[in-house]
């Protein structure tokens, strides 16, 4: 029996190679790849893999994706800097819909790493 290849939400390719490999215990190995496995997160509901990526000094203590009725379309990555070995930035958009309305989140988020692991701190809203 063939197995069936899901795509990731995330736009980078087949789930399992992409970001399901960050779901599932494995450190990404940069800023990127956490953001895209974040944008993935929250895709598939995976509220345990956003907080254990969130940065201790400003994650919350608890989050409700499945209440808000939010319907993810598409995220574009515009650029990833890194600032230094343990510091980077990335700038993306992420489309979406809530109960019908489309909306965009343009943002840079802001991370930083701790003993080999990336964790999202925080970020701006450029628009």
């Amino acid at each position: 029996m063939a197995t069936r290849l899901i795509a990731c939400p995330c736009g980078g390719g087949e789930y399992a190679a992409c970001c399901g490999r960050y779901h599932h215990e494995n450190p990404a190995p940069d800023a990127e790849s956490l953001m895209r496995s974040r944008y993935s997160a929250y895709v598939l509901g995976l509220e345990s893999c956003l907080l254990a990526s969130w940065h201790p000094d400003t994650r919350p203590a608890t989050l409700d994706l499945a209440g808000d009725g939010t319907k993810w379309l598409k995220l574009d990555v515009k650029k990833h800097h890194t600032t230094d070995a343990d510091h980077a930035t990335v700038e993306f958009i992420a489309r979406y819909k809530i109960t019908g309305k489309a909306h965009r989140l343009h943002e840079i988020s802001r991370f930083v790493r701790i003993n080999g692991s990336w964790y999202y701190l925080d970020g701006e809203f450029p628009d």
